[in-house]
């Protein structure tokens, strides 16, 4: 068993190099790359257009949304408090986990306004995520899933 082990071990220090040399050549790891990347960003902006589309028929007018539109960037404050509280409140106001929640209350419970804060939110992270701007890692602001932000982006 310990020779097996060893064997495993030594295969795998040998096959280690090149694996992370293949990942690096594709993507920072823990980001999404080429076409994935692609798909991802088409994906925001499906959300986007379909949000926006909803609060068209069930909104409360484009006043509130264009208020409620920047709103979950306020978030970005908490970056003043250093990078991993700042990305952590990031995330939390740039997940679909929230707005769906919000927007599931909103219908159950037929409540409108809920509805289109809840649409506005979704339309926020979707145009976020066409534009690029992924959810963020505690290493800084352009450290995202969907890659580095900037014009250093090797994507």
């Amino acid at each position: 068993m310990a020779e097996a082990l060893q064997l495993v071990a030594r295969v795998a220090r040998r096959a280690a190099p090149s694996t992370r040399l293949e990942v690096l050549s594709h993507a920072k790891a823990g980001s999404v790359s080429r076409g994935v990347r692609t798909v991802l960003r088409l994906e925001g902006l499906a959300v986007f257009a379909v949000a926006v589309a909803a609060y068209a028929q069930f909104g409360a007018g484009w006043g509130l949304f264009a208020w409620l539109f920047l709103l979950p960037d306020l978030s970005c404050l908490a970056y003043l408090a250093g990078p991993r509280v700042g990305a952590a409140a990031y995330n939390a106001a740039h997940s679909y986990a929230g707005a769906l929640g919000l927007l599931a209350a909103g219908v159950l419970g037929a409540m409108p306004l809920v509805l289109a804060v809840a649409l506005v939110w979704c339309a926020h992270i979707g145009f976020d995520r066409a534009l690029g701007y992924g959810l963020k890692y505690a290493a800084g602001f352009s450290e995202t899933h969907l890659g580095r932000l900037g014009g250093a982006d090797p994507w």
